[in-house]
């Protein structure tokens, strides 16, 4: 059973709370998703500590606790300062990693300050989930609360281990993940639409088998439906598809499915596919009217280029004119892509994770969420 903040007496939590979130996107609608969250724990906690991350740092090393010769934008001063003017309340960031000085800092502080670490990945021990990683965060609050779901498909320090030492919340945000995707997979309506995009068909791979005797229709595009389309004997010239032999055995046999509908025609460019055709558009869309349960994850063409946008606006625009279905979409591209054209609203969930969605839509278990989980 997972305990959810929203559920929780306040009296609960109550102290110094450590609030997983998670910063790594070019946009801030990660940011303003968790602000339910943030504002809650306002109400009744007395300090806030913040921690997230941003990328994937390289090169750089600790010097006394201060991190030295990391990429600029890879800390999150900006994000303390940016997330200030969000909620009209100061946000102190701390630059260094001397958890006794942080301990002391946090204590001197008056009620209600909010504290942000820098990039939790400058340390070591957070992707090998290490526990005294753990036990230092734990050192400084008195409860943990996960609102961080597009980084709880790793088994991260401030994810996974943290749980062990601190009474353990779902946020607003990871609640509504939760309930959301657990609606279009455990008891979907039918018909069942899957719109399955993005580079590489591997990275689709568990949801395809997931939902291989669930979905109605699979829709393909981007380098999925060039895979599929090659298995099945079109020539996709010079266009990006699966190159790993395990992937292609197992799309193999998807290729052979009646269900699985991939593009009719197509935008090219030197001899590559770039996009879906208006054909392609048409087809998809009968489809996607009928739907009463829609998953899209990938955009379907190049949407970096306006000129190769066009099929996946038309997608989300057919998803959008279907007000009967349940509709899922997610994945920090296909977002971003969505929030551009001011389509996003027309969903009637957004996740706010990327793989994390893939893995909760393939049935796997994700390890920030099992860790979460009591007896």
């Amino acid at each position: 059973m997972i305990k959810y903040l929203s559920k929780a007496k306040p009296k609960a939590i109550v102290g110094i709370a450590l609030l997983r979130l998670d910063f790594n996107t070019k946009d801030d609608w990660r940011m303003r998703a968790v602000l339910p969250t943030i504002k809650s724990l306002l109400k009744t906690s007395c300090k806030i500590v913040i921690v997230s991350h941003r990328g994937r740092p390289e090169g750089g090393t600790l010097v006394n606790g201060m991190p030295k010769g990391f990429a600029v934008d890879l800390h999150l001063n900006n994000d303390a300062l940016h997330l200030s003017k969000m909620i009209g309340k100061k946000v102190t960031f701390v630059n260094h990693f001397r958890f006794a000085d942080i301990k002391d800092e946090i204590a001197e502080a008056r009620e209600h300050t909010i504290f942000l670490l820098d990039n939790l990945r400058f340390l070591p021990g957070e992707e090998k989930n290490d526990p005294a990683l753990a036990q230092q965060l734990a050192s400084l609050a008195d409860f943990y609360v996960n609102d961080a779901f597009a980084v709880s498909h790793r088994a991260n320090a401030s994810v996974a281990a943290i749980t062990k030492l601190l009474p353990s919340y779902a946020g607003f945000e990871m609640e509504k993940e939760i309930v959301s995707l657990s609606k279009a997979i455990d008891a979907p309506r039918h018909p069942v639409v899957l719109i399955l995009g993005g580079a590489k068909a591997s990275d689709k791979l568990g949801v395809i088998g997931y939902f291989r005797k669930k979905a109605d229709w699979f829709l393909l595009g981007g380098g999925s439906a060039n895979s599929v389309l090659a298995l099945r004997g079109f020539d996709v010239k010079r266009s990006l598809r699966e190159k790993d032999p395990a992937a292609l055995a197992a799309l193999g046999s998807l290729a052979r499915e009646k269900n699985v509908v991939v593009p009719v025609d197509f935008k090219w460019q030197k001899r590559a596919i770039l996009d879906i055709g208006p054909e392609t558009e048409k087809l998809f869309a009968q489809k996607i009217a009928a739907a009463r349960t829609i998953i899209w994850s990938g955009p379907l063409g190049l949407i970096e280029r306006k000129a190769y946008a066009g099929g996946s606006i038309a997608v989300a625009k057919a998803i959008g004119r279907n007000r009967r279905a349940f509709s899922v979409s997610g994945g920090g591209e296909t977002v971003m892509f969505l929030k551009k054209y001011k389509l996003d609203k027309k969903f009637s969930f957004i996740s706010t994770g990327g793989g994390a969605m893939v893995d909760f839509l393939a049935g796997e278990k994700l390890p920030g969420i099992e860790a979460l989980k009591t007896k």
